[in-house]
């Protein structure tokens, strides 16, 4: 029988965490990280009194991804856990769901599996607009940036690791905030691990959250932008260099020069009053259109290379 740890950020969750923790089988050990809260949250915890709950404490706020990383640690470090579990500690995800989260990574079906709230349209009626529009550009982005096309919801924080796979991360180089789940999924990508979505539903109640999507946009566009490049770096140029390999040079290449050459012609035409010759026109026409064509075939490369498909 698989042994299963949950990892707890704790930051102005303590109405909440109580009844969290109930939710959670009293078999899994539970690592509640007290993120400098100002509520105290770590010392009210251990008045509970709970038997398989262990509290540490970070000197400093370092965010949730800094919170769940030092959980991580503690867990790899004290425990013999064969399944890392992250859970929010503010009643948002089902505790008592735990185990059929780790299932697929039980299976060996999976080395990391994540909720996914966009899995059903049911689900989402509980969601609120703005947070559903967010998650909807971010899930494109983070696509593009960690290579799992077939991925949603890649902000849930409701996730089930392996030990092998958690042990083989660099975790001082993933995102100590609000990009975690994110970052996570890219470094997941350069380790070739395959990565399952987890149906669950959307509930919001009361609870206050302190993401600010429009404070947070143009930083998590950067960090995608950053995470696409170093992928396909990686993917593509380092580690091999493949059909994909070539269709992106020649895409960038063809561009380049069709937009560079349409444009001097454009500018050239527009001062002088004298068209182009047709054969010019077409040149950089079909620069573009080649352009184009190989940028959809290195998608197609991109996506039949990702771990998920591959190991099917």
């Amino acid at each position: 029988m698989v042994s299963i740890a949950a990892i707890i950020p704790c930051y102005r969750v303590r109405d909440k965490i109580r009844g969290m923790i109930e939710s959670i089988d009293a078999h899994v050990q539970i690592v509640c990280v007290d993120d400098a809260c100002p509520q105290a949250s770590g010392t009210y915890i251990e008045s509970l009194g709970f038997a398989n709950v262990t509290v540490i404490y970070n000197p400093v706020n370092l965010g949730v991804g800094g919170a769940v990383k030092a959980g991580y640690l503690h867990a790899l470090a004290h425990g013999k856990a064969d399944i890392f579990v992250k859970i929010d500690g503010d009643g948002q995800m089902p505790g008592e769901k735990i185990a059929e989260l780790a299932q697929p990574i039980a299976q060996g079906s999976a080395d990391y599996v994540k909720g996914n709230r966009f899995y059903y349209l049911s689900n989402l009626k509980g969601m609120p607009l703005k947070r559903l529009i967010g998650n909807s550009a971010l899930s494109f982005f983070t696509k593009l940036s960690s290579g799992y096309w077939d991925l949603m919801d890649p902000t849930n924080g409701f996730t089930a690791i392996s030990r092998g796979k958690l042990a083989q991360l660099e975790l001082d180089r993933i995102d100590n905030r609000y990009f975690f789940e994110s970052d996570m999924l890219c470094k997941l990508y350069l380790l070739d691990t395959v990565v399952k979505d987890y149906p669950m539903k959307a509930r919001y109640a009361d609870e206050n959250s302190s993401l600010r999507p429009l404070r947070v946009a143009a930083p998590f566009l950067l960090k995608n932008m950053r995470n696409t490049l170093q992928r396909i770096f990686y993917t593509y140029f380092v580690r091999d260099f493949n059909a994909g390999s070539l269709a992106l040079v020649l895409h960038l290449l063809l561009g380049a020069f069709g937009l560079i050459y349409g444009a001097v012609n454009w500018v050239e035409t527009f001062e002088t009053s004298q068209a182009r010759a047709p054969g010019v026109v077409m040149l950089a026409a079909l620069c573009i259109i080649f352009s184009v064509q190989f940028l959809i075939f290195f998608l197609t490369v991109d996506i039949q290379n990702s771990p998920n498909v591959k190991r099917r």
